[in-house]
């Protein structure tokens, strides 16, 4: 195939629709026939595959294709949206996450998500902005806040940096430790998924670079899901790829899910190839 992308081979293992890759392993959340629509219009159609366990699986496709829609739909982001119905299954392990027995807000501590712009509380400190969740779900003993502050720094490369200014203002950080910033946040809860809506589009390419480097550990330690424009990107960091592209009548469709070198370098859909190779979108 004729692309300059060069796909490093990824370590691990899972299954793919029916075909079993043996690299890729557990799964991690499983989405069955998922559809979301606004106020009756359909915006994602039927999407169906498996997260892997502790891998990072990148959502790509065109600017309208849907990513973020689905993306959002998964840890129940749209409940807080008028007009918006999920229909479908999406299974973390055996809990179907739709299901009336459990509340969103148990959703968004067992799946974190990160945002495109670091949204950290500028006139909370950096160990306040981090705590933030185990607060608002009770946590008060200061041990344990202290040592789930240091944790999760460390696990967003941040500890280093900020352990002697915890009390500074978050505003007081770079755009690309904001955004680590809000990684610890999220990870300071232990969710078992991260969802991360393309985090690295507002950062320069050194940041860029280190919040790569960040997620090549950091699956080691949650499984990661993650919307990007950037197909060298998503070469360079994803397990898995999965291809989404509007249909006809403007919903988002799957089209390829496949491990990552596979799907750069044979995909099966001639619109994966277009795609990739930068015909379109």
């Amino acid at each position: 195939m004729d692309s300059a992308i060069t796909v490093p081979t990824p370590s691990g293992a899972m299954t793919t629709g029916d075909v079993e890759d043996p690299r890729l392993g557990a799964i991690a959340m499983r989405l069955k026939d998922v559809s979301v629509s606004f106020h009756g219009r359909m915006a994602v159609r039927d999407v169906s595959f498996e997260v892997p366990d502790k891998r990072v699986t990148a959502l790509i496709g065109p600017s309208g294709s849907g990513k973020t829609t689905l993306l959002r739909a998964l840890n129940r982001l749209h409940d807080v949206t008028r007009g918006a119905k999920v229909e479908g299954e999406i299974l973390l392990g055996n809990t179907n996450l739709y299901s009336r027995e459990i509340h969103p807000t148990l959703t968004r501590m067992r799946v974190g998500m990160v945002f495109q712009r670091p949204n950290p509380f500028p006139t909370m400190s950096i160990f306040d902005n981090v705590v933030s969740g185990l607060r608002f779900n009770g946590v008060r003993k200061r041990a344990v806040l202290n040592e789930a502050a240091e944790s999760a720094l460390i696990a967003a490369a941040l500890w280093d940096r900020v352990k002697d200014r915890l009390k500074m203002h978050a505003s007081s950080l770079s755009g690309g430790e904001q955004q680590r910033l809000c990684i610890a946040r999220a990870l300071a809860v232990e969710p078992e998924v991260l969802l991360m809506d393309e985090p690295t589009s507002a950062l320069d390419p050194v940041s860029t670079q280190r919040i790569e480097e960040l997620l090549s550990e950091l699956k080691a330690r949650v499984s990661i899901v993650i919307v990007t424009h950037n197909m060298q990107q998503a070469a360079r960091i994803s397990d898995l790829c999965v291809f989404l592209l509007m249909g006809d009548d403007g919903a988002g469709e799957q089209i390829e899910v496949a491990p990552t070198q596979k799907l750069f370098t044979d995909p099966t859909d001639r619109r994966t190839l277009d795609y990739i190779q930068g015909r379109f979108g």
